[in-house]
């Protein structure tokens, strides 16, 4: 199967099971093009999560437009970015017709409430997998061999900004940044 077709597949099947939005499709993401189809290292996984959570736009959708590029240059890029967001317009549509029409039943109120623990396990999952690789290099939890000190103060000094003192989360990410450039510098990072 030719990398377009495998592309524009692996992320119409993401397009399709991510349902709670750009979060949720992270580890969905992650598993087709880091540990599937090694498209991608762990480390090039947190970049492009950074990048897309950076940029304009849904983060799967970023990501797939990312993943493409890097893979088969633009007709990559538009192919996983059609396969991401194709689902997503069948579905929406369909799902638009059907919600207006019985948004009052009782029966649907409830299937939309049994989605929501899923949506959140999905989330903290992509957390918890992307802090691992920050803090401890590795996505598998375990006794850590090393711990990046740097990446663990400025993951609890953003988590304090935006939790406790409710910073402009943008603002978070240029310090965070700006602060990484600085290390970066100087050689610590």
């Amino acid at each position: 199967m030719t990398a377009l077709v495998q592309l524009f597949l692996s992320f119409l099947q993401i397009g399709l099971f991510s349902i709670g939005g750009g979060y949720a499709a992270i580890p969905l993401i992650q598993n087709q093009a880091v540990e599937m189809h090694h498209w991608l290292s762990a480390d090039q996984f947190l970049d492009l999560a950074t990048i897309a959570e950076m940029t304009p736009g849904p983060i799967a959708v970023n990501a797939a437009t990312f993943v493409g590029l890097q893979v088969a240059g633009l007709p990559g890029a538009l192919l996983a970015t059609f396969g991401c967001i194709l689902p997503s317009l069948v579905i929406v549509s369909l799902l638009s017709y059907v919600y207006s029409r019985y948004r009052q039943l009782p029966t649907l109120q409830s299937v939309l409430s049994t989605l929501r623990p899923a949506v959140v396990a999905l989330i903290a999952s992509a957390g918890l997998r992307m802090f691992l690789q920050v803090v401890f290099g590795r996505t598998v939890l375990s006794l850590p061999d090393q711990v990046n000190l740097i990446g663990l103060m400025l993951f609890a000094a953003a988590f304090l900004a935006l939790r406790r003192f409710h910073f402009n989360p943008i603002l978070v990410m240029l310090l965070c940044g700006a602060a990484g450039l600085i290390f970066g510098i100087a050689g610590v990072f």
